[in-house]
């Protein structure tokens, strides 16, 4: 595999791990993460034809569809096995048989994408073998396709259940072909926004590449009005081009805490050979250059000449922004990889991250901070598996000025008096979450303008006079 330079090394001191650091709290406080299989009902809504199933309690799919509609601002089916207190007991298996009889009779899915829950994982449900079942005893009917992720809520974060439903999704729809073949490259994004998967796309064709996004939640998640409701949008990854992806000239997956951990490109390195490169997000200068170095490699073209000046339109805005930027103390928390990706940013920009905080428990988490800030700026604090009294808590004898993260920050921002730039999942308290741009020389310069707008009001605002111009 190749790597963005990543480097292992012991785990800095100054990470913390979450509660397990601060003995006095024994709950999770306003969580800075959500649940494994809420992501891995928003990866299987980025392919193509395909119905989220949670095989657990109809609380739970009903949890999840208003967290998501909420930040998406687009409607959001979710199936459900519908559990209760019997199932509990004897088992869910002929109600995630029944479940997915009716998703086919209502929505006729290319893919049903089944996620566990803590509820079928706690009392041993064997979701593989009531699957196999199901297939043997209704395969006459034209099955859709069927992918089983396991994502109890206590094995990891909303980003872990992304990533495992992509790996399972990889798994059990790529076939064996011959790889090198034709101009398609694999991009694994992560969890980013919907108008990053399309800037991704466009950069990734720009260099005359095909991009097999997977998932691609950029329609799916953010579509056109349309005259009547259609409970599977169009949009996301064809499964065509998912059988597809052993052909493909490379697999590219974003993300500098993906290294360790079964992903969608390291099962096609495993099974196929196809090669496999990991790097960060590509947020800000060094981060997207690396994206544009690996493209540049594969396709064997130079850097198209729009990227060459968005990049300089981008060190422009820097140096013009960097008297109100510069020396400034920023907290930054979220899901890992965006939080990194922040973090390298804003080491770029001559900011100073004094804290990178995540609900999720990545071990590369610090080394991964440790890296993107080497030659540009000290080490923030770390914490990881954190919730936000804990942030809080650490935050405040940092004295940051801002903070950078998802919409559940706004109370710790309005109690401390200082400007929330909203980026990742989950934003409730914001319209356009989906349109928020952070990837590429051009989304950096429109997070770069977020980031310094927001210092610029806080400092009009605090003015006695309220002048108007800085």
């Amino acid at each position: 595999m190749k790597t963005g330079a990543v480097r292992v090394r012991p785990e800095p001191e100054n990470v913390k791990h979450g509660a397990a650091s601060l003995s006095a709290y024994a709950s999770t406080t306003n969580a800075c993460a959500v649940c494994a299989p809420l992501g891995a009902s928003l990866a299987f809504r980025g392919i193509e034809g395909a119905v989220p199933y949670i095989h657990g309690s109809q609380g739970c799919a009903t949890y999840m569809r208003r967290y998501i509609i909420s930040h998406y601002r687009e409607p959001m089916d979710i199936a459900s096995s519908s559990l209760g207190e019997k199932q509990a007991v004897f088992g869910g298996g002929p109600n995630l048989k029944k479940g997915i009889l009716n998703v086919m009779r209502k929505y006729a899915p290319s893919l049903v994408g089944v996620a566990t829950t803590c509820l079928t994982e706690t009392i041993g449900d064997d979701v593989p073998g009531i699957l196999l079942e199901f297939k043997r005893e209704f395969g006459d009917l034209g099955l859709p396709e069927i992918v089983a992720v396991s994502t109890p809520s206590y094995s990891g974060t909303h980003s872990d259940g992304w990533h495992a439903a992509v790996a399972a999704t990889v798994e059990t729809l790529s076939k064996a072909s011959s790889p090198g073949s034709g101009n398609g490259v694999n991009i694994f994004p992560g969890m980013v926004s919907c108008a990053d998967m399309e800037h991704i796309k466009d950069i990734v064709q720009d260099f005359g590449l095909a991009p097999t996004l997977l998932p691609d939640i950029s329609e799916t998640l953010d579509g056109p009005a349309l005259a009547e409701y259609r409970p599977v949008p169009p949009g996301g990854t064809p499964l065509s081009s998912i059988r597809a992806m052993p052909k493909n000239l490379a697999s590219i997956e974003l993300g500098r805490t993906l290294s360790d951990r079964k992903t969608g490109a390291a099962v096609l390195e495993k099974r196929f050979g196809v090669e496999r490169t990991g790097l960060g997000l590509p947020i800000g200068l060094r981060e997207t250059d690396a994206l544009m170095e690996a493209l540049s490699r594969i396709s064997g073209r130079p850097v198209p000449r729009r990227h060459l000046l968005e990049r300089g339109r981008l060190l422009d805005a820097m140096a013009d922004g960097h008297k109100y930027l510069a020396g400034k103390r920023v907290a930054v928390y979220g899901e890992e990889d965006l939080t990194i990706g922040l973090v390298a940013f804003l080491a770029e920009t001559g900011a100073k991250p004094v804290l990178a905080a995540t609900g999720g428990r990545s071990a590369g988490f610090a080394q991964a901070a440790a890296d993107v800030c080497e030659g540009l700026a000290p080490v923030p604090e770390i914490i990881r598996g954190a919730d936000f009294h804990e942030i809080a808590d650490k935050a405040k004898d940092l004295s940051p000025e801002i903070l950078i993260g998802h919409g559940k920050g706004q109370r710790t921002a309005r109690e401390w008096g200082i400007p929330l730039v909203r980026a990742g999942f989950p934003i409730h308290d914001r319209f356009g979450a989906q349109r928020l741009s952070h990837t590429g020389y051009k989304g950096a310069l429109q997070l770069y303008d977020r980031i310094v707008n927001a210092l610029l009001k806080k400092t009009q605002e605090s003015c006695s006079i309220g002048y108007g111009y800085l």
